[in-house]
């Protein structure tokens, strides 16, 4: 019991400095218009809603991306996310790439993507099957 007396204290302590310690920036690169993907609206507003906080140059950073431990779970998932697929430079990509970007994109939503930690902070992005079913239909489309 004494040495949770002593533990208790420092612990918050620590847990108060991580919390003030800056972690990354939470900045949204430049983006060039034309490189962005051009889909049909009814896609591009399902991934607006649902992806493009980490799959985009137009992260939204919420109030929790500035409180530890959240915080850097947050900068790493965008980190990831734009590093996996970015919309903003969707042209950037060759066509085989865009076709693998497809796929996956299909394949995963609503599955594993969103992620479910996203899910607890952002009911709206949680897709329906009919999002889901719009999302593959768009993906495996020869246009």
């Amino acid at each position: 019991m004494q040495t949770l007396k002593i533990m208790l204290p420092i612990l918050i302590g620590v847990f108060l400095f991580m919390s003030i310690l800056p972690y990354g920036k939470r900045e949204n690169p430049k983006s060039d218009p034309s490189l962005a993907l051009e889909a049909p609206a009814n896609v591009q507003k399902i991934f607006k809603r649902s992806c493009y906080d980490c799959h985009s140059n137009h992260t939204v950073w919420p109030w929790y991306s500035y409180v530890f431990p959240l915080s850097w779970s947050v900068m790493d998932d965008v980190k990831n996310g734009r590093r996996a697929l970015n919309f903003d430079e969707w042209k950037k990509y060759d066509e085989q790439t865009q076709a693998q970007l497809k796929d996956a994109i299909a394949r995963k939503s609503g599955v594993t993507m969103p992620l479910k930690a996203y899910l607890w902070f952002h009911k709206d992005a949680k897709l329906s099957k009919e999002d889901v079913q719009t999302i593959q239909k768009w993906a495996y489309s020869k246009e």
